[in-house]
């Protein structure tokens, strides 16, 4: 089930909502089992065969929690439990990679699973991980187990994150106040579960048919149609999961639950390390408290730091996908942010100018490709074509200028553009526009008043969402 779905708008969140009010005035625990129960008919809308899977999560994972509180045996409990972890996500998610990369290695023909990756398996897992090591620094209490089932698969968060901690859900699914109906709180809700959808719809379904047209056609792509194609990835996987988040965010305050915000305006920022720590803000305080900070982070040597950083966001290249264009990705990310530190531990002042957010946009964009791209080949085709080294293709207009008889002349100077429609330019306008000068859904939120303008607002955007509604797509995260 979808977040950008008919059934899930109008049929699976007013009957979750309704039922679990009703039940929380007559038992607290009765509207918790209930809101698990529908988080996890949620998940297994999907594919039946895979609840039992988060379901055994779930309960070998609160077992080990609860042994751990108990202090007894805490180290071997908490490798044992990370260890358990690991072995999931690798055996669903790795598997077919590893066995492919041995068999071009040594030549092997060994046999491929084929798996299909239960959804939300990196973001549970990764959260589950993080439960694990706090328990095993003292900082969690005994929870309920209704409690601990309901903080891994509140369904607002559960396929695409944020990737929450404990001590921020636990306090309030056990706060008795939360149990109230609270209309600002849905005032709230509402408004940011119709930007992130609107996000969805209208921006990202919409500049995702732009990047498809050309990543399905890499062969030999032109030099504006490479520009074209990967910019519009690059902002459809920017609404597209920005807008997932708004949504989450959204859909958690419906139920008097702060889920916290995953994006904060990263294309803003003038260096790739801020934009990282703006951007999926969850993961990368994951990546920093969890990896970074255990392998000595910035206490060591800087050579060693550099080393740390790097191989913290190879880990994060993995974690996205099982693939040598997620770890490229992963390791371009990584010497960015060095040559940032490297560059401040030169003296050097970056300031925030259009030159800089500029530079460090189009480093991130150009990462971007190894993200987007289904096989290194098809990312250096691209790469290739974005640097000019296969056709052009000019406007008509640019015919006086008697160039190269290799230059191609179209009406709109691409052909995806001639494909699709010269209309889908405006989707890139309001990218733009929204992304560098617009202010960001925790500014929004921050602004928020139950007024009729923000009625209006909220009411034009989930209609212009709803109505569009008629090609239902897939969050690009789920893949992940």
């Amino acid at each position: 089930m979808l977040f950008n779905s008919f059934e899930f708008i109008f049929l699976f969140v007013p009957i979750v909502f309704f039922i679990y009010f009703l039940l929380a005035k007559f038992n607290r625990k009765a509207s918790r089992i209930w809101l698990v129960i529908c988080s996890l008919f949620f998940y297994s809308y999907w594919k039946l065969e895979y609840l039992p899977l988060i379901v055994i999560s779930i309960i070998i994972n609160f077992t080990i929690g609860y042994f751990i509180s108990q202090e007894k045996n805490k180290k071997i409990l908490l490798m044992s439990g990370i260890l358990f972890n690991l072995f999931l996500l690798g055996y669903y998610k790795y598997y077919d990679f590893i066995i492919e990369n041995l068999n071009l290695f040594l030549e092997k023909k060994l046999p491929l699973l084929h798996l299909v990756l239960p959804l939300g398996i990196s973001f549970f897992t990764f959260q589950q991980i993080a439960y694990l090591v706090d328990s095993y620094k003292g900082e969690t209490k005994e929870y309920d187990f209704f409690d601990y089932a309901l903080f891994v698969s509140f369904f607002p968060q559960l396929i695409a994150g944020p990737i929450v901690h404990h001590k921020e859900m636990m306090p309030q699914f056990e706060s008795k106040e939360n149990l109230k109906i609270n209309y600002k709180n849905i005032a709230i809700g509402l408004f940011l579960f119709s930007i992130g959808l609107y996000k969805k719809v209208i921006l990202a379904d919409n500049l995702g048919i732009i990047a498809d047209t050309g990543f399905n056609n890499p062969e030999n792509i032109a030099l504006f149609d490479a520009w074209l194609a990967s910019l519009a990835f690059t902002f459809q996987i920017y609404f597209d999961f920005s807008g997932y988040s708004d949504m989450a965010v959204g859909l958690g305050r419906l139920f008097n639950i702060h889920i916290v915000w995953n994006f904060d305006s990263p294309f803003k920022t003038n260096n790739i390390q801020d934009l990282w720590r703006k951007w999926h803000i969850t993961l990368s305080r994951f990546l920093r408290d969890y990896i970074y900070i255990p392998l000595g982070g910035s206490r060591v040597s800087k050579l060693r730091s550099y080393f740390n950083l790097f191989i913290t966001f190879v880990i994060g290249g993995i974690w996205h996908g099982a693939g040598w264009t997620y770890i490229i990705w992963g390791a371009l990310t990584g010497i960015g942010i060095i040559l940032h530190k490297l560059w401040k531990d030169a003296g050097y002042n970056i300031r925030n100018n259009f030159f800089a957010i500029t530079i460090n946009f189009i480093y991130f964009h150009l990462g971007s490709v190894f993200f987007r791209s289904d096989s290194l080949k098809t990312a250096f085709e691209f790469l290739k074509g974005m640097f000019g080294f296969n056709q052009i293709i000019l406007p008509e207009s640019f015919k006086f200028l008697n160039l190269d008889n290799s230059i191609e002349y179209l009406n709109l100077g691409s052909k995806i553009l001639n494909t699709i429609h010269a209309d889908y330019g405006l989707y890139f306008l309001f990218a733009f526009i929204i992304a560098f000068l617009g202010k960001n859904s925790r500014e929004l939120t921050e602004y928020f008043k139950p007024n009729i303008f923000y009625f209006i607002f909220t009411v034009f955007l989930f209609v212009t969402s709803v109505v569009n509604l008629l090609k239902i797509s897939k969050f690009l995260y789920f893949n992940f």
